[in-house]
């Protein structure tokens, strides 16, 4: 697992840095939409709403932005959908596409193409699930933990705590995220970050200039308008840490 915290906490620092703002503040607008459809416009009863919501403040979206987007959401739903997209990158690395959009069509043919272009193979969907487990992946600043705390939390179903640079990082299953999230909120905490990740229960160790291929690929993907995040099993050597930090 820190391996992961620490790739997740350099791509938290570079989305925080990220200058196409415009880009990020449309997917997280499309993660409150989801949120809202399948839970209510109410963050107090909608885990999902609630921590989306929070992600954007931690984005440094505009409270302005953060208001369309629910009213958006509330009053004029578009027709967007889930779905995800499974394969293989440069030097056999698992990659998971999970993308929002209003025209599978068009997401297909864009998400394939990438793989095309980068040397990637597009495989069906369900490919990858005996390579990643969903799990409930929440931040919260050093100053906000102690001991008592920790308890609380153990009790929430956490499976993981783990301190990384910035923050402690706590881990639950897919079914405890609410739990967790719930938890949380009663307590008066709010996380840097909370979100459904999908981490990889086994890993592919490859050479520096393959994970500079891989890391081309998921930029690639990541800029695509459809697509909200993309994981992969790609093992992160103190080598290939460095080129990630570069």
């Amino acid at each position: 697992m820190a391996g992961h915290s620490k790739w997740a906490n350099i791509k938290h620092r570079k989305q925080a840095q990220d200058a196409k703002r415009s880009k990020i503040f449309s997917k997280l607008s499309r993660e409150i939409e989801i949120a809202i459809r399948e839970g209510g416009a109410d963050p107090e009863f909608n885990p999902r709403l609630r921590m989306a919501i929070q992600n954007a403040k931690s984005a440094n979206m505009p409270k302005d932005n953060i208001e369309r987007a629910i009213k958006k959401a509330t009053q004029s739903p578009s027709n967007l959908e889930e779905v995800t997209f499974e394969g293989y990158g440069p030097g056999g690395v698992a990659i998971f596409v999970e993308a929002m959009t209003d025209n599978n069509n068009r997401t297909v043919s864009a998400v394939r193409a990438v793989f095309n272009k980068r040397g990637g193979n597009l495989g069906q969907r369900g490919s990858l699930k005996f390579i990643f487990d969903r799990k409930g992946i929440f931040r919260i600043p050093k100053d906000k933990f102690n001991e008592e705390l920790e308890l609380e939390l153990i009790d929430a179903g956490a499976e993981d705590i783990e301190l990384d640079e910035e923050f402690y990082v706590i881990t639950t299953t897919f079914e405890d995220y609410g739990k967790m999230s719930n938890k949380l909120n009663e307590m008066g905490i709010e996380p840097e970050s909370a979100e459904v990740e999908r981490i990889p229960v086994s890993t592919k160790e490859v050479d520096a200039e393959t994970a500079k291929k891989v890391l081309r690929m998921i930029d690639e993907l990541e800029d695509l308008d459809d697509v909200q995040k993309v994981y992969h099993n790609m093992e992160l050597t103190d080598e290939i840490l460095k080129v990630l930090e570069e």
